[in-house]
């Protein structure tokens, strides 16, 4: 389990005697601790010239042994054996802890702690958050990213910063400079993973992010077979399926910024688009990114070859699962050749099916207590097996749907119409033509439906306007699910396919909750690394997701970083009768709510109980010069 980086160091100070001008060189033991923005060194204990151990190594290994007594004396299990006359380092350590004890410069009591304090003088400091990120943090710890940067030959230092921006992303989706600010002024992140706060800048988040994305095959891999091996996951079934963002900004020297169908509407914007396959649990097998005018129907052979190295199952080929824009003939065909059963919308035209006599309608309930029926269909010249879907809450929504745009489009015609009777409005027949063909553009699964009528003059002007709506087969809430699995069930083939809306939430997460839409940044490299980082916060957020809807708890992501937010890591200072500040670092008592949530991951609740010390009233001044501080942590 992550936990928090050792606070106490020796600090090595040369003192000048200003008698003989001799200088010599003395230490303490030192504590470091936060101040508003600043840290700041406490000094636990004067440990002298330390001239019985003359290495650096041995002197390392005191501070650790002191530390280490404070800690079991915490704890409530420090035991003290004899110590042989020749283990120098133990006996100094009892010593100087048994100092630290009678002098109370350190809160080591195990049991009750009493002081006679100034409640007028208490106060509240450098209050940050800790709740979301203390959890994303342990659902890092479980997917191993620190191990597999260390294993990398990542520094420490380096991998600090990754776990400092992955857990950013995921908590608070920013720009790098947000990010950076939020980092400094209202979050505890740094305290949690031991990144050096100060040294936090956009340009150290923008060259991690870079970093990050040149592991991104090797690192996706990792974690494809982490979570496979966490949660006992066999990858029988994935999702495959493209989104598109768009950009901010001109990109015009972009290689792969380009114009394309966007799905937010922004015509306007140049796009770039995020394939991605996914399993059923919702955690992503790979992804990729492709030029803004990729069609949905181009990507799949790429992905399939990455597949069978990012997926676990190993009996058979997992069942691939489409959406209908991507079920073309040709992928289809590419499936079979390649030996995968898959799943999809039909885009075969409705009117091609017969009933399958020998089956009967069947009808289940969907999570909504809504009736769905099922029943099995047969389309002339396939082999493929096909399932006729009909949803009654899905028919009474396009219905309402289909109403509503076929009543915007004749008002549109209505419009166009009465500018023929107005006296500048538009009458030529081009123009009119013009006018009608944006409206159709403007609502392209309405305007079919229309046979539209123009009466012109010899003067090539429109004099009138009709129109009368076609004839159709009443297709609302009805559709077609096309497999080649012959063992399958009705019931079976339709729980198979409801499972895409993990697809979709994975694309809601990342696009609104992740903040990957719209893309501001003006390189390709950045664009990349940006949408890499975006996905590896999403592995985290879906770790957490995915065990807490194992116990009964389905809060959206945005929820539940605002639960967890209510979590906060706290300075209290106050004066006590011997005029000493006393400070302590504590988290405040998880909520109700929050504490449910912990219990349900069987995550620690708090990264550390509290960090408490006593400033005396003056503190020694510091000396002429410093040297090196000698770090317990080696």
């Amino acid at each position: 389990m992550w936990v928090p980086l050792h606070i106490m160091f020796i600090k090595s100070i040369v003192k000048t005697n200003k008698a003989t001008g001799e200088r010599k060189e003395h230490f303490r033991l030192c504590e470091s601790y936060r101040s508003g923005n600043t840290v700041k060194h406490l000094t636990i204990i004067h440990l002298g010239l330390l001239e019985e151990l003359p290495e650096p190594e041995q002197k390392r290994l005191l501070g650790r042994r002191i530390e280490q007594l404070i800690q079991q004396e915490r704890e409530g299990n420090v035991l003290f054996a004899p110590v042989p006359p020749e283990d120098i380092i133990e006996q100094l350590a009892q010593r100087f802890y048994f100092a630290i004890k009678e002098k109370q410069r350190i809160d080591i009591a195990s049991g009750k702690d009493y002081h006679i304090v100034d409640v007028n003088s208490l106060q509240n400091k450098d209050v940050r958050e800790v709740g979301i990120e203390w959890l994303c943090l342990q659902a890092i710890e479980q997917l191993q990213i620190a191990t597999f940067l260390r294993n990398n030959d990542w520094d420490e230092e380096l991998i600090k910063l990754a776990l400092t921006h992955i857990t950013s992303r995921a908590t608070y989706p920013a720009s790098e400079l947000r990010t950076s600010q939020w980092i400094t002024q209202n979050s505890a992140i740094c305290e949690l993973t031991g990144y050096p706060v100060k040294k936090i800048t956009k340009d150290r988040l923008y060259g991690i992010s870079h970093q990050l994305y040149e592991k991104k095959d090797a690192l996706e891999k990792h974690l494809g077979k982490r979570t496979n091996d966490l949660f006992d996951l066999n990858d029988s079934i994935i999702f495959f399926d493209l989104t598109n963002t768009y950009y901010e900004g001109v990109m015009r020297n972009s290689k792969i910024a380009r114009f394309g169908r966007s799905k937010e509407k922004r015509s306007d914007a140049r796009l770039v688009v995020l394939a991605v396959v996914v399993n059923t649990e919702g955690f992503l097998k790979y992804s990729n990114i492709y030029e803004g005018n990729k069609a949905d129907s181009k990507a799949l052979e790429h992905m399939l070859e990455q597949m069978s190295t990012s997926t676990s199952s190993v009996a058979r080929k997992p069942v691939v699962v489409l959406d209908a824009g991507i079920a073309t003939e040709d992928n289809i065909k590419l499936l079979k050749k390649n030996g995968y059963d898959y799943m999809c919308v039909s885009r075969s035209g409705m009117g091609k099916y017969t009933v399958d006599l020998e089956s009967n309608p069947i009808g289940i309930f969907d999570k909504k207590k809504q009736i769905i029926t099922l029943q099995k269909v047969k389309v002339a010249g396939s082999m493929d097996n096909y399932l006729h879907v009909h949803s009654q809450a899905k028919e009474l929504k396009e219905t309402s749907m289909n109403s509503r745009f076929a009543e915007r489009f004749e008002d549109g015609l209505k419009q166009i119409k009465e500018s023929l009777g107005k006296k500048s409005g538009i009458k030529k027949q081009a123009k009119v033509s013009e006018r009608i063909g944006r409206l159709k553009a403007k609502y392209p699964s309405t305007h079919k439906y229309y046979d539209i009528n123009l009466e012109a003059n010899k003067e090539g002007s429109v004099t009138d306007i009709t129109w009368t709506q076609k004839d159709i087969e009443k297709k609302d809430g009805m559709y077609l699910l096309r497999t080649n699995l012959n063992e399958k069930d009705e019931r079976t083939q339709w729980k198979i396919y409801n499972a895409i809306r993990e697809i979709e939430y994975t694309f809601r997460v990342l696009k609104t909750d992740l903040d990957l839409r719209p893309i501001y940044h003006k390189s390709d490299a950045a664009s990349m690394a940006h949408l890499h980082l975006g996905l590896l916060a999403y592995w985290v957020v879906n770790t957490i997701r995915y065990q807490l809807k194992l116990k009964g708890i389905n809060n959206e992501w945005n929820d539940l970083v605002r639960i967890m937010s209510t979590q906060k890591l706290v300075t209290t200072t106050m004066q006590n009768n011997r005029n000493e500040t006393i400070r302590i670092r504590k988290c405040s008592e998880p909520t109700e709510d929050v504490q449910a949530i912990y219990k349900a991951l069987k995550y620690k609740s708090m990264p550390f109980t509290r960090k408490k010390s006593v400033v005396p009233p003056a503190e020694i001044k510091k000396s002429q010069s410093t040297d090196n501080d000698l770090s317990l942590t080696g």
